[in-house]
């Protein structure tokens, strides 16, 4: 793990840090035609910066500009290694600025600065360079074929990717599409959140100083009706990958259908379950994987465990062990290393996540952690909060806790608690999810697929080898290896 500052010294990177204003089109920083977005401090609605805000023009210039990258092959036809190299240069580059990248990350979406140096940074350069280091290791296929012909089943990269991000992870799923999306030659334009696109500005400069050529990787802040849906109606886009809310991805798909019929990757919203069995062992470790599964990043996580769905002969024992855990998940100052919680992203959202309370919470952008314990049709157990709060449902067996966990429209992921490997199993492959874990929290690592079923994602998965498979077309190509003379009548 990265080694903590104090909180004086994130605070002095803070004051002194160079903040990139412009939007980054054709390897060069560009003012932007839209009207200017105001970037402000969740924690204390301070103003951050006045930066760019991009429209229309702007998005038919960086499509037009990854186009022409793409087709001249600057990047999408360089050697394989030289790629990696450069992509592994990248990686240095963002180790180097970690420390202010993470304050950025903290002061933009609110995030504990404790998450940003420990989990953040670190994940974002293991990703990139994760997916650098498969760009020679990745083969094509021969068919199998008679010996008359020859049949190659060979991947390309797809063309130009629009990247749409959400505000609850900037650097990480930004991450997420540009690693594989870089690494398989494709030209890639990244719509940062409004409420966080410095981060992904930052990168742009530092990917630009790597070596990345211009025009494979722009960035352009703004709303989405100004830049996310001028992108994902644009004829010349050949691919939308998505990162956010349900409702904004059925939009992209509509989009998709309206224009050229791009290829769409969607990730979406999640209302995931943890189910405790009565037979679980260790409830202190049980404890502690909930807290971290439920209260990590406020709960604003697409795959945060949001209902507690707990046999009804341990869930006393264990609700003791999850407050007495929750002690020491301290929410306040974001760049206070001290505190697990920091500030939700903006006031719009706190309005949201506070109509689920019923007790009155005080004003201001801090929410701390809140276990509610309801019945499975209240809409606290059904609709995703994407806030601090934790819905527990009793269950009476097994069956009854299945069927829960299950009834929803979402399948992002689910975690199972049992001492029986074989109920583990047999359930694991009974609930609707693209992740389930056993025995513990989590999504996997940057080895394994992640996204959705039902309403939680579409298209593909991120991270892992099936990642690069988005970024890529498949064709075939068949040589027929018969003499071009024979069976000819020439006499």
């Amino acid at each position: 793990m990265n080694e903590l500052l104090t909180h004086k010294e994130y605070k002095a990177i803070a004051k002194t840090m160079d903040i990139p204003k412009t939007a980054f089109i054709d390897g060069k920083n560009r003012p932007g035609k839209g009207k200017k977005l105001k970037t402000r401090n969740p924690a204390t609605g301070d103003l951050i910066a006045t930066i760019a805000s991009c429209n229309k023009q702007d998005v038919d210039l960086a499509v037009k500009k990854a186009n022409e990258a793409f087709y001249q092959g600057i990047w999408a036809k360089k050697d394989p290694q030289d790629r990696k190299e450069i992509l592994i240069k990248f990686c240095k580059l963002i180790t180097r600025n970690r420390r202010e990248l993470a304050v950025i990350e903290s002061l933009e979406s609110g995030k504990p600065i404790f998450d940003c140096e420990q989990i953040d940074l670190p994940e974002t350069i293991n990703t990139i360079k994760w997916h650098a280091e498969s760009i020679d290791k990745i083969y094509d296929q021969a068919g199998p074929t008679n010996e008359n012909a020859l049949s190659l089943i060979v991947r390309e990269p797809i063309g130009v990717v629009a990247a749409i991000l959400p505000w609850n992870f900037p650097l990480l799923m930004l991450a997420w599409k540009i690693g594989p999306a870089l690494a398989s030659g494709c030209s890639i334009i990244v719509k940062p959140a409004e409420q966080t696109s410095i981060s992904a500005l930052k990168l742009a400069n530092l990917a630009s100083e790597a070596g990345i050529p211009n025009g494979v990787f722009q960035v352009l802040p703004g709303d989405g009706k100004s830049v996310g849906e001028p992108l994902a109606l644009h004829e010349k886009v050949d691919m939308i990958s998505f990162t956010g809310s349900t409702e904004t991805g059925k939009k992209i798909l509509k989009y998709s259908a309206q224009s050229n019929l791009k290829k769409v990757v969607l990730e979406c919203g999640g209302k995931n379950p943890a189910i405790v069995f009565a037979d679980a062992e260790n409830l202190d470790t049980v404890a502690e994987h909930i807290v971290t599964g439920a209260f990590w990043n406020m709960g604003e996580n697409c795959s945060a465990i949001s209902r507690l769905i707990v046999n009804k002969k341990v869930k006393k024992q264990l609700l003791e062990k999850i407050r007495f855990r929750l002690r020491d998940w301290k929410t306040g100052d974001p760049l206070d290393p001290k505190n697990r919680l920091g500030a939700l992203i903006d006031s719009d959202h706190c309005k949201k996540v506070k109509s689920y309370i019923d007790k009155k919470i005080p004003d201001g952008p801090f929410i701390s952690p809140l276990i509610i314990e309801v019945l499975k049709k209240d809409k606290r157990a059904k609709d995703e909060i994407f806030g601090p709060i934790l819905s527990v449902i009793e269950v009476n067996n097994d069956d009854e806790a299945i069927a829960i966990a299950n009834e929803t429209p979402y399948g992002l992921t689910a975690s199972i608690f049992t001492s029986s490997s074989r109920k583990a199993i047999r359930t694991a492959r009974e609930l609707k999810a693209g992740t389930v874990t056993i025995n513990c929290y989590g999504e996997g690592d940057i080895t394994t697929p992640f996204g959705g079923y039902k309403q939680s994602g579409f298209g593909g998965r991120d991270n892992g080898l099936h990642a690069h498979e988005q970024y890529t077309e498949t064709k075939t190509i068949w040589i027929d290896l018969n003499d071009p003379l024979e069976g000819d009548n020439i006499g």
